[in-house]
């Protein structure tokens, strides 16, 4: 009795001993009540084990429809609008929104209190809603403006911006109107940037001038140029008419609902017609001032300083009559018209005040970029302290490089800067994977449904003529080559241009795939890129590059191409579009040749194996080539197809035979052979693309 106490107090002591060793899973398993011992000498029967369970086939959920959220709803928001305005333009409790108000910072004590514009948009990106600031001009316009003794409106001068068609004299006109010689040191004589300044008129007003580039590729960037003007100057050559750039800046100007001066140049030359440039206006919808209209024509010669004065009138009448006002107590508000990055200042935004006034030191949110101003220079390279309405200035302490056309926004502190600039981020992210998502999926079919839907759908015959057709397709499927690009200019928005220009040029035996866009000269971060992906780099009014890049290049074997001049860019990518296509595969008549005689050779044996019959031929057009495809023709259709095998001349193989000579031919089974036929023999070539470009700056790759 006292042995088996002992044993079990061992066992105890023991089990108490390995579970501080044992595992969380040995500790949860149920403890039997009593130990059990195995009986000594019986075997186990096998049979009775049951074999471990097998774990079942995953089997995939089902694929469930994803649509992109396109019907996010777009709000308004403004100055100094109340808790309960914001809360009715969303559709949500006001509690709600004067909570994430109050998270956001904001000192709310009821819903009638006003909020700040930056808070409400914050507010806004966090109940997924997208918005749209209405600035002074536009709030006026939507009857939401303040009250007009909350307002300190003063006149302010016109913004104008110069449109027109290449080499039609814009910036020659700017010119002569400020004394002085831009055109003279653009490249090639053409204006490739916006450029902003302010000219002082000989009357003693000023209007701030805005020069836009005519080239075909810069589109967007004139439409960026209506868009922040109050008066656009259309200028037209006396001497070449309305061109395609001269109707692409009406439909700008009307689609902003500018008001325009019509302004003929180049009047001084021998073959000016100003009547027809009036014609070729008013085909175009222009209601032009002689005809009883309201737009005002000008004809002036830039080179020669005529008709400037009548258009200073112009300009100034037509800003006095459209009254034009800025708020200098409201919120500042300046509009980006080009972005660069400069080696020792950084990021640099060049903008046109539109309301209040910018001072150097504040914190401003430009679309997804922040920052501090750090410097204000204005038209004359010239630092100034702040900058009022309608004055173009460069900004420079900014963190990032923004896009052309951004609004600037002051905002209260560096914190709400910067948490503005990741919340645009962030949804300038999601709205880019949305339009990225692919279209809805339908739920996958297994294996066995497949089968049967094949089985079904194809029979025989079916099979057959698909597989047909794929052979016919993959017979014309045509070889197509990648040319892969990085873009490299000095200011955003022609980089922008310049990548679209690209673009245009893809053909379908070459597609150009911009890699990289970016502004500055070239990086050694985008040499590696370009040797990564095989690509080309092409600058634009770009510096040179440093000494370690240029070493880097050439190790790389990476072609880095450097242009001043959109034309040049356009048609030497265009020529080495046009080298790197594969071509197409056609078929041509290479020779012709009439048969003249037949001469029998006979076969062996009764059955006359291996008979042959040589046609005696003289050559008229072309040559005739061994090898190639011959169709013979017999009253001037194709009879038959076939390989010319054997070309003799004077009893020589020969591998061609030219324009006038004999020959004896033999085409690969055909025997029936009449003196008259005649005989094509036909080339395989493959026919390059070409590259076109029209007199109005217009490029294209025909193939």
């Amino acid at each position: 009795m006292c042995v088996l106490q002992d044993k079990a107090a061992l066992s105890i002591q023991v089990n108490n001993a390995c579970s501080f060793h044992c595992t969380r899973e040995i500790l949860a398993r149920p403890k039997p009540s009593s130990v059990v011992k195995p009986k000594i000498g019986i075997k186990k029967d096998k049979r009775e084990l049951k074999p471990p369970p097998v774990d079942k086939p995953y089997i995939p959920p089902p694929m469930v429809q994803v649509h992109a959220n396109s019907t996010t709803k777009v709000i308004k928001i403004y100055n100094r609008m109340t808790v309960r305005q914001l809360a009715q333009q969303m559709g949500k409790k006001e509690e709600l929104v004067q909570g994430l108000l109050i998270g956001q910072g904001e000192v709310i004590n009821k819903v009638t209190d006003s909020v700040k514009i930056d808070a409400a948009e914050l507010v806004a990106y966090d109940l997924d809603f997208n918005v749209k600031r209405l600035h002074f001009d536009t709030a006026k316009n939507e009857a939401l403006g303040l009250p007009s003794s909350e307002q300190k409106l003063v006149p302010r001068p016109a913004v104008i911006t110069v449109m027109g068609h290449v080499d039609h004299g814009k910036t020659s006109l700017l010119d002569a109107l400020r004394n002085s010689s831009v055109a003279a040191t653009e490249a090639g004589g053409i204006t490739q940037h916006i450029g902003a300044f302010v000219v002082n008129m000989k009357s003693g007003a000023s209007l701030t001038f805005l020069d836009t580039p005519g080239h075909a590729a810069f589109s967007a960037m004139r439409a960026r140029g209506t868009a922040v003007t109050d008066i656009v100057v259309l200028v037209v050559a006396a001497d070449d008419g309305v061109m395609p750039q001269t109707r692409e800046a009406l439909s700008h100007a009307q689609a902003a609902h500018v008001p325009m001066v019509v302004a003929i140049n180049k009047c001084d030359k021998h073959d000016a017609n100003p009547a027809r440039v009036r014609e070729q206006l008013a085909a175009e919808g222009v209601e032009l001032e002689d005809m009883g209209g309201d737009v005002q024509v000008v004809e002036i010669s830039a080179t020669k300083s005529m008709g400037l004065e009548k258009l200073e009138e112009s300009l100034l009448l037509l800003a006095e009559i459209m009254d034009l006002k800025a708020d200098m107590s409201g919120d500042v508000h300046a509009v980006v018209v080009e972005a660069r990055v400069d080696r020792g200042r950084g990021p640099l935004a060049t903008a046109i005040v539109r309301n209040g006034v910018l001072a150097v030191g504040v914190n401003v949110v430009v679309g997804t970029e922040w920052g501090r101003v750090r410097n204000l220079t204005d038209a004359q390279n010239q630092p100034v302290k702040s900058a009022g309405p309608s004055m173009p200035v460069e900004i420079e302490g900014l963190k990032g490089l923004p896009q052309a056309g951004d609004d600037i926004i002051v905002v209260a502190s560096e914190e709400r800067a910067r948490k503005l600039s990741e919340a645009r981020k962030h949804r300038l992210e999601m709205q880019k994977m949305q339009k990225a998502m692919p279209k809805p999926v339908l739920q996958k079919k297994s294996k066995k449904e497949l089968k049967k839907s094949k089985e079904e759908v194809s029979g025989e015959e079916g099979v057959e003529s698909n597989e047909g057709e794929e052979a016919e397709a993959n017979e014309e499927e045509e070889e197509k080559v990648e040319l892969a690009i990085i873009v490299k200019a000095d200011v955003q928005g022609t980089a922008e241009a310049v990548s679209e220009a690209l673009k245009t040029l893809t053909s379908p035996q070459v597609s150009i795939s911009i890699v990289h866009t970016g502004v500055g000269i070239v990086s050694l971060s985008d040499v590696d890129l370009a040797e990564a992906c095989n690509a080309c780099i092409v600058c634009f009014n770009t510096k040179n590059m440093p000494a370690p890049v240029e070493a880097a290049c050439k190790r790389a074997n990476v072609d880095v191409r450097h242009y001043r001049v959109i034309y040049h860019l356009l048609e030497d990518i265009g020529q080495l579009i046009v080298k790197k296509a594969p071509g197409m595969l056609e078929d041509q008549v290479a020779g012709k040749a009439q048969v003249l005689d037949l001469f029998e050779i006979k076969g062996k044996g009764s059955q006359n194996v291996g008979a042959v019959t040589i046609a005696g031929c003289r050559v008229l057009e072309g040559r005739m080539m061994r090898g190639c495809m011959a169709n013979v023709l017999r009253s001037g259709e194709v009879i038959y197809e076939g390989k010319l095998i054997s070309l003799k001349r004077e009893k020589i193989d020969v591998d061609a035979v030219g324009h006038g000579n004999q020959c004896g031919m033999i085409i690969e089974d055909f025997r029936t052979f009449e003196v008259g036929d005649v005989i094509q023999c036909i080339e395989s070539v493959r026919r390059k693309p070409k590259f076109v470009s029209s007199e109005s700056g217009a490029v294209k790759i025909e193939c």
